[in-house]
């Protein structure tokens, strides 16, 4: 069933692709997160993906790769939007672990995860209201190799994160240029993601995570910006660092977008200074 899912949601997304984008501006739907949603590549916003209005529906196709030399995080999925008001997406991340894995003798070279996606726009919006656009999402996530996670103190092999994300664009805020502004909060208990399994021995409860993000808008293709994420620390056997990146998007048409970023994730796995290059391609409709 899940393998339909991610099928029908590909091919319709697919299809989308091939029609006239919608008639919202250009860059509003934002990109695409390493988990799905439209957003930042590590922080989702209150936008949602795709350019449709009240009357149309929209979505993107994405595939995301993440390297620090020592990890290697692959992101792929799609995403559906419904009359910019209720946006469902589908993830799956691989985390390749080889240098670890022959480091410490674990018995598996890659985590494997699949998440599902959910976000609603509850009120305000993006540019035109006095409100800032305000949207609720959840993320059901499985872990789908557990032995790794078990054996360094995960409690679960799945799990739902809930988050709100209030997002503003501020027309000519600064030097004339717009100047977007997210602020995300996270009800999570993810393990990295989630890719590590989800609560662990030190703590096996949820935390409120504060994630943001910060974009200067050079002109309608280019962005530039800051984006930080907190992370949970439920694991004894290793800390858990937050994330941060400096990124750069590119906007040539609605239909395209390629984001790159320098990341610092900190601490992985006991391996520290995982800092490497984020890539992402999105085709949008």
């Amino acid at each position: 069933m899940r393998k339909a899912a991610i099928a029908a949601l590909l091919v319709a997304c697919a299809s989308g692709a091939m029609a006239e984008p919608g008639g919202r501006m250009l860059a509003t739907g934002g990109a695409t997160s390493i988990e799905g949603a439209a957003g930042g590549g590590i922080v989702p916003w209150a936008v949602l993906s795709g350019y449709g209005t009240r009357d149309e529906w929209g979505g993107d196709v994405f595939a995301t790769r993440v390297d620090t030399g020592d990890y290697r995080l692959d992101s792929f999925g799609a995403a559906l939007s419904l009359g910019n008001r209720v946006e469902l997406s589908i993830a799956r991340q691989r985390l390749d672990i080889d240098a670890l894995t022959k480091a410490a003798g674990l018995p598996e070279k890659t985590l494997n995860q699949d998440i599902y996606g959910l976000k609603v726009r509850l009120f305000g919006d993006l540019i035109y209201d006095q409100l800032p656009q305000v949207s609720f999402g959840a993320q059901y996530k499985r872990q789908r190799n557990f032995l790794v996670p078990s054996l360094v103190g995960a409690k679960r092999d799945s799990d739902t994160d809930y988050y709100l994300a209030a997002s503003r664009l501020f027309l000519g805020a600064v030097g004339g240029y717009n100047l977007l502004l997210n602020g995300t909060l996270r009800y999570s208990r993810a393990n990295e993601t989630g890719l590590l399994g989800f609560g662990g021995d030190r703590r096996d409860t949820r935390s409120l995570l504060k994630e943001g993000s910060v974009g200067l808008l050079l002109s309608p293709q280019w962005i530039v910006g800051v984006e930080y994420r907190e992370k949970p620390d439920n694991l004894s056997f290793a800390g858990e660092s937050d994330w941060q990146d400096l990124f750069v998007g590119y906007f040539p048409s609605k239909r395209v977008a390629v984001v790159a970023s320098w990341a610092d994730m900190g601490e992985i796995a006991t391996l520290e200074g995982q800092q490497g290059l984020y890539l992402s391609l999105q085709l949008s409709y």
